[in-house]
């Protein structure tokens, strides 16, 4: 083992304060760490939803090769894109503390999900979300979104601002000048528009780009073919990425929008004996792993990977671990959903427990449906 450790990871902004988080906490045991970035399948087709980027593990397997071909001693996961297949030699070896693992509604005016007008369109790269989407107000409209955490954001605000943009040009008459240079009209009605200004706004143009956020300056640059009225993410990533205060948010019922297993949660995978003991020591949560342990037990048991809307969310509670799992059709019009408490002594064997019973009630079923539906769309 070096004496620096090298800890693969994805590129993007929330990757990298994912494994800075890491790296602190094993410099706090006097580890020298350095941050080595990997691209990966995920990364290379950034347009393409998730359930269609292959079985499972599009962001993780090139971070885990590295470990493996001896590139790098460590790789840092959201734990929700780690298969919940045998691992082989990798180990899960540190399951930091989670974050709030449930999801957010993100609209401009701070609406939530039942004050959408019907019609409205609503953005999410989740196969999860689309069906919980659906199944909560089939009168929306669900259109695909991928990108990082900011990326998803501008496309939302981008129209937005850069309509409120307009207005405001059209009313100090910036806009008519710029018409009338270009032989259209004759610009004579300036002067009313200059006082309309006072009357609308309490900013001059300039003085409302000045107070835009870095976020929204890069909205509105943005130019986007699909115009969402409001985004569905993970509060995690949101809180992760210090933009969860830049955007008016609602959290989403976790009754209703159960999060993915895993949820806000971070891997740490690694070989090394050494490594992981380390890794262990520092950084391990465990009544996170007890939670997304019960979580990707379920998962597992049920076969689901990405490609069939599973919702599983599990919170330690005493002695035992609450658990709900609603697992859905693609639509969202047929579901199978239950929640129980299992013991906190035997909670894997208890999630395996749970998730055939839910099998047999006709989980199995929709998540078959759900992968022939995914076959035929490839």
């Amino acid at each position: 083992m070096t004496d620096t450790l090298r800890l693969a990871t994805r590129g993007s902004d929330l990757a990298l304060r994912q494994a800075g988080t890491v790296r602190d906490a094993l410099s706090s045991r006097r580890r020298d760490v350095e941050l080595r970035r990997v691209e990966t399948r995920g990364d290379q087709i950034p347009d393409e939803m998730i359930h269609r980027l292959g079985k499972t593990g599009a962001f993780v397997r090139s971070l885990d090769e590295e470990v493996l071909d001896g590139d790098a001693d460590l790789a840092v996961h959201s734990l929700k894109d780690v298969p919940t297949e045998e691992m082989g030699e990798m180990v899960i070896a540190g399951i930091p503390e989670r974050a709030p693992s449930g999801d957010v509604l993100v609209h401009p005016d701070g609406l939530g999900m039942e004050d959408l007008p019907s019609g409205a369109v609503v953005g999410t790269g989740s196969l999860r979300r689309t069906a919980q989407i659906k199944a909560a107000r089939p009168d929306l409209v669900v259109e695909p979104l991928r990108g990082n955490v900011d990326t998803r954001i501008e496309k939302l605000l981008a129209p937005h601002l850069q309509a409120d943009h307009e207005r405001r040009l059209i009313a100090s008459g910036e806009a008519s000048a710029a018409t009338a240079e270009e032989g259209g009209d004759d610009g004579g009605d300036d002067a009313d528009a200059e006082d309309e200004i006072d009357e609308e706004f309490d900013q001059t143009v300039e003085e409302w780009f000045d107070s835009l956020s870095d976020l929204e300056r890069s909205a509105m640059e943005r130019k986007v073919e699909t115009e969402y009225d409001a985004i569905v993410l993970a509060e995690a990533g949101l809180r992760r990425s210090e933009l969860f205060y830049d955007v008016p948010t609602t959290r989403l019922p976790r009754e209703e929008f159960v999060p993915a297993a895993g949820q806000g949660a971070i891997a740490v995978t690694a070989t090394d004996p050494d490594v992981i003991d380390d890794v262990r020591s520092a950084v391990d949560h465990p009544r996170t792993r007890v939670a997304v342990t019960v979580e990707r037990t379920v998962l597992g048991e049920l076969n689901g990977g990405c490609v069939a809307p599973i919702g599983v969310s599990a919170l330690v509670q005493g002695e035992h671990v609450h658990t709900r799992v609603r697992v859905l059709s693609t639509d969202g019009t047929e579901e199978v959903a239950d929640t129980r408490d299992l013991p906190i002594r035997s909670h894997a064997k208890a999630a395996e427990e749970f998730a055939a019973d839910l099998a047999d009630r006709g989980a199995a079923d929709l998540i078959e449906a759900a992968r022939e539906e995914a076959g035929a769309d490839e």
